[in-house]
């Protein structure tokens, strides 16, 4: 074949294979994103995406630990209360969603209820446990009565002790979790209906299990992909009625499940929590690798639950206490209830020495949600709060004895789920493993096409260079005379 024919296809085949490259190299990510958000659209059509989100596949566990009173004696006597963490208790959650119902504005409404099952391998400890806490029903009803005539805290505490209630309950963890029976909480729920937050038995988790969440109402992203997730209402509304700003009562960003994709490390991930009555926010942390997923992990701020002397827009949270306790008793029948970390991580140090025997540390009691950017779709999550408190002794209730001002940690629990298992492998061939395949592959074609295009080049100029050098050399199409080697004469045609 003529060289510089040759040459010349090499050329054209070398070009054209670069601009291919050039395209995938810019259209490629475009052509991904789109199918991302194709994929993610909460629609029935999108079998694997609409199943994740109706029935989360990731297995869900709640794990709680209790804080057991250790000298309840000297703590009734003004002494500086001693714990011991018990735990943990471990709960398989499961989570689904019913009652799915679109709507033509892109949006979807549906509740989803949540059960609990004991897991014994898992537990550190039985379900029969005996442990001491804080009686709630009378020290927590202490403290609402404070403000009450004298004659009416006189009356209370006869009430307490007519039902044999005392200021501590030293019962089997089942009890404490999903109820016990209680002649006062039959009295209450009798003569004081909606005063207690449940009507059965009382437990401090007897209102979640096979209860639901709300009425959740989120985009689907059908419309704007930037929406999707996000709620629109919940149980009706669009804001709450439980603070004291239109700021605090405002409910952003998700169900606390999925975000809108293609984050950045600028994002935050909101997200509305009926448990805690309000929205919560987390900021970005760094990056990651789970199972060869990137993932950005995002965790709580020390703001979110600061008072409002540290933090100006949290005042609509108030009344307040020491930053690190969030006032939850305006959602809660008025109970002096209070959220924070476990352990007062985050929190003010001086709630630490009101009580003994708590250590807090960032990896055991920091909350935190790894998630995978492009997608917006959480790897890996840890929901760690705790439940304390207020007490303190009050006038004329004799259980209340001579215990000193403190916000008593009760029990903290953890929710958290991951990714393992099929799911991670399909997850990560769709949404790993082909846009790398992409990038190799649009790389592949630019570098080809750009090393024949220099071969081209290099076939081309060797070819004149071996023309300079000998000149007598004629190239033709269908052949080349070339002379005879001995006498100098034209000799045949030598057919190439």
């Amino acid at each position: 074949m003529n060289k510089s024919k040759l040459a010349i296809g090499l050329f054209v085949a070398g070009t054209l294979t670069a601009v291919f490259g050039l395209v995938i190299l810019f259209v490629g990510p475009i052509i991904i994103d789109d199918q991302i958000v194709k994929n993610l659209v909460i629609d029935p059509e999108n079998e694997l995406s609409y199943t994740m989100w109706k029935d989360i596949p990731v297995p869900f566990f709640m794990s709680v630990y209790f804080f057991n009173i250790l000298n309840p004696t000297e703590f009734l006597a003004g002494e500086i209360p001693m714990v011991e963490q018990r735990g943990p208790y471990v709960y398989r959650k499961r989570l689904q969603k019913q009652n799915i119902t679109f709507h033509p504005n892109h949006t979807v409404s549906y509740l989803e209820y949540r059960s609990y099952f004991f897991e014994p391998s898992m537990s550190v400890g039985n379900e029969s446990d005996v442990v001491t806490i804080p009686n709630m029903l009378v020290l927590g009803a202490a403290v609402m009565m404070d403000n009450m005539p004298h004659a009416v805290r006189l009356l209370l505490s006869a009430t307490f002790k007519s039902f044999k209630e005392g200021p501590f309950l030293s019962k089997s963890v089942g009890e404490l979790m999903w109820g016990y029976d209680s002649k006062l909480v039959d009295f209450l729920n009798k003569w004081f209906p909606g005063m207690l937050p449940s009507t059965g038995k009382f437990g401090l988790f007897s209102e979640f299990n096979n209860s639901n969440t709300g009425m959740f109402t989120v985009h689907t992203g059908k419309d704007d992909i930037r929406l999707i997730h996000k709620v629109n209402s919940w149980n009706g509304l669009t804001k709450l009625i439980y603070w004291k700003t239109p700021q605090c009562n405002m409910i952003n960003g998700t169900a606390g499940q999925m975000w809108p994709p293609f984050m950045t490390k600028e994002s935050t991930l909101p997200f509305y929590s009926p448990d805690a009555c309000r929205s919560l926010e987390l900021v970005y942390q760094r990056e990651g690798i789970m199972k060869g997923i990137p993932l950005y992990r995002f965790v709580a701020p020390k703001t979110m639950f600061a008072n409002g002397s540290d933090y100006a827009p949290n005042e609509g949270f108030c009344p307040c206490r020491q930053s690190g306790l969030l006032n939850v008793s305006s959602c809660r029948s008025n109970a002096p209830v209070f959220i924070s970390q476990p352990h007062f991580y985050n929190a003010d140090p001086v709630l630490l020495d009101y009580v003994q025997g708590l250590q807090p540390t960032e990896d055991e009691h920091g909350l935190f949600i790894d998630i995978h950017p492009e997608t917006g779709v959480p790897l890996n999550v840890s929901i760690r709060l705790q439940l304390n408190l207020y007490m303190k002794k009050v006038s004329g209730i004799t259980e209340t004895g001579k215990i000193s001002e403190v916000v008593m940690p009760m029990i903290w629990f953890e929710e958290n789920g991951y990714m393992d298992g099929a799911i991670v492998k399909t997850f990560h061939t769709n949404l790993v493993l082909l846009p790398m395949v992409m990038v190799y592959m649009q790389y592949c074609f630019l570098g080809l096409g750009l090393a024949t295009v220099l071969g081209a080049v290099l076939l081309h100029y060797s070819g004149k260079v071996l023309l300079k050098k000998d000149p007598s050399t004629v190239i033709e199409n269908h052949g080349a005379m070339v002379k005879d080697p001995v006498n100098g004469t034209d000799g045949h045609i030598y057919h190439e």
